[in-house]
C-alpha cells in the first residue's frame, strides 16, 4: 500500500512527519511524494492559529475528494489541543493525538482489515492527554526526504504559559532527548551524507534541565561530529546568557542565524502576553549576539492586534523592530485560541485593525529585508546548494542568506564560493556568480 504524509506548521512537525514516514516504510508501505491514488493520507496538523486549523480541514476534504476509498488520518497539534473539534471532522477515518502517533500504523492496518471483511470501519479517535511524567518520545529518522539539510528534534513541549498560546496544551511539558539517542541519530544522518543539520524544539532553549544539561550541549555535540554546518531552530527567551552564546561561538561550523521570537516591541503588550522579558532585555540579547557573531543574523516573529494593543502600543512595536533592524520578520495578526487567557481578554482589537497593523509591520519588514540583502552585495560567500531550476541553483549561506546563481548542473549538496552581485526581489534572494 502507498501512503502520503502532509505536514503543516513548524520544523518540529516536519521532523515528526518524517519519523512517521520512516515507520510506514519499515512496516512495508511505499511512501509517495504525491497524494494521488494513495491508500493512506496522513495530515500532521498545526494549531498555532485559526488559519492553521483551516488548512488542516481543507487538506482532509481535499484528500478525501482525491482518494474516496483511502484511509484519511488526522494527527498532530490540532487533534491534541482540540480533540472534540478534530473528532467532528467527518472526512477523517482516524484521529490521533501527538502522543499516539506510534500507534497510527496499527490503526491503519485495522481499518483495512475491517474493510476486507466487509465491514464499514467506524471513525477512530485516539487522543491521550499529556501528563507530568511524560518523557521524550524517541522516533529517530535515517534520512530527510527531498532536503539538503536534516531537521533533528532535540526537545518537545513548553512550560511557559504565554497568554495567547495553545501549544503547551498541544505539546505538553518540556522534555529533552537524551544525548545518547541524539548522538546515534546524528551519526546516522551524517553517514547518510547530510552536510548540514538543524536542531529544533518547541522551546529550544529549555532543553536540558530535566537531564542536568544546557541547550548548548546538543549543539556542541553536533558541532564535534563533523557536520559542515550546525544550525538551530527558533529560540525563546529562556536560558540564553553571554556564557552560552560564547560557548556556541567556539565552533566554526556553527551557523550564526538566530530566530528569537519577539511577539511585540511594546512592554505593555509583552506584559499582557505573559512574556518573560521586556524590550530592554531583548535589545541587550540582540546586541550580545551581534557583537559575538559580526556576520550573524537576527530574525523574529511579531504579532499585531493583541487584545488591548493600542495604536500607541503598535507604534512602539514598529519603532522597536526598526531599532533592532531585524534581517527578516515573520508577521501575523493575533488569532484567538479557545482555552487561552487571551481569547477572553478585553478589549479585543477588531479584525480589520489587526490586519491593517499586520500590513504596516510587513511593510517595515520588507524594508529591513531589502536593506539586509543589499548590504550583502559585493561579498564572496560560501553557499550550500539545494535546488536547481531554470538554469539557476539556489542555496544558503551560513547566516541563512538565500543565494541564486546560474549553473550548468544542480550541484546538489555541494559547498561552493559565490560572489554576490545583486538582489533578486522576486525570489527574496541575493544573486551572484560562482568563483570556484
Amino acid at each position: 500500500m502507498t501512503v502520503y504524509l502532509h505536514s503543516l506548521g513548524c520544523k518540529v512537525n516536519q521532523y515528526d512527519t518524517e519519523a512517521l514516514a520512516e515507520q510506514f516504510r519499515a512496516a512495508g508501505f511505499d511512501v509517495s511524494d504525491a497524494p494521488e491514488g494513495c491508500d493512506v493520507c496522513v495530515i500532521n496538523s498545526c494549531t498555532v492559529t485559526a488559519v492553521a486549523d483551516q488548512k488542516s480541514r481543507q487538506a482532509i476534504r481535499h484528500f478525501r475528494r482525491m482518494n474516496p476509498d483511502a484511509c484519511i488520518v488526522l494527527s498532530g497539534c490540532m487533534v491534541q489541543a482540540y480533540p472534540e473539534k478534530a473528532a467532528a471532522l467527518e472526512a477523517a477515518d482516524i484521529v490521533a493525538g501527538v502522543r499516539d502517533q506510534e500507534k497510527i500504523i496499527a490503526e491503519v492496518r485495522d481499518f483495512f482489515a475491517q474493510k476486507q471483511s466487509g465491514e464499514t470501519p467506524a471513525p477512530l479517535v485516539d487522543v491521550r492527554e499529556h501528563d507530568r511524567d511524560e518523557s521524550f518520545q524517541n522516533m529517530p529518522i535515517e534520512t530527510f526526504r527531498g532536503r539538503t539539510r536534516a531537521f533533528i528534534k532535540i526537545q518537545d513541549g513548553c512550560d511557559r504559559r504565554c497568554s495567547y498560546c495553545i501549544i503547551p496544551t498541544a505539546r505538553g511539558r518540556s522534555r529533552s532527548r537524551t544525548p545518547e539517542d541524539l548522538e546515534a541519530e546524528l551519526r546516522t544522518i551524517r553517514d547518510a551524507g547530510y552536510r548540514e543539520v538543524v536542531l529544533v524544539g518547541i522551546n529550544f532553549c529549555c532543553y536540558g534541565p530535566d537531564l542536568g544539561l544546557s541547550f548548548t550541549d546538543p549543539v556542541e555535540l553536533a558541532c564535534r561530529m563533523g557536520f559542515d554546518r550546525v544550525r538551530i531552530g527558533s529560540l525563546e527567551f529562556d536560558n540564553i546568557d553571554r556564557a552560552s552564546i560564547e560557548a556556541l561561538a567556539k565552533h566554526p561550523n556553527f551557523c550564526p542565524q538566530f530566530h528569537v521570537s519577539l511577539q511585540s516591541g511594546s512592554d505593555t503588550t509583552l506584559r499582557r502576553m505573559h512574556r518573560n522579558y521586556d524590550t530592554a532585555a531583548y535589545e541587550a540579547l540582540c546586541r550580545t549576539l551581534r557583537e559575538t557573531f559580526p556576520d550573524g543574523t537576527v530574525t523574529t516573529d511579531i504579532m499585531t492586534g493583541f487584545p488591548g494593543e493600542t495604536e500607541e502600543d503598535f507604534e512602539a512595536s514598529l519603532a522597536f523592530a526598526k531599532k533592532i533592524g531585524f534581517e527578516k520578520i515573520h508577521v501575523f495578526p493575533f488569532s484567538p485560541r479557545a482555552g487561552t487567557p487571551a481569547a477572553k481578554m478585553e478589549p479585543q482589537v477588531p479584525k480589520a485593525v489587526r490586519k491593517e497593523r499586520c500590513r504596516r509591520m510587513i511593510a517595515l519588514g520588507d524594508e529591513l529585508r531589502e536593506a539586509f540583502l543589499q548590504k550583502q552585495v559585493g561579498r564572496t560567500v560560501e553557499v550550500l546548494c539545494e535546488t536547481f531550476e531554470d538554469g539557476f541553483v539556489t542555496g544558503y549561506t551560513k547566516n541563512y542568506t538565500p543565494v541564486r546563481f546560474p549553473a550548468g548542473s544542480a550541484l546538489h549538496n555541494e559547498l561552493v564560493s559565490v560572489l554576490l552581485t545583486g538582489v533578486d526581489r522576486e525570489h527574496d534572494a541575493c544573486v551572484g556568480v560562482l568563483t570556484t
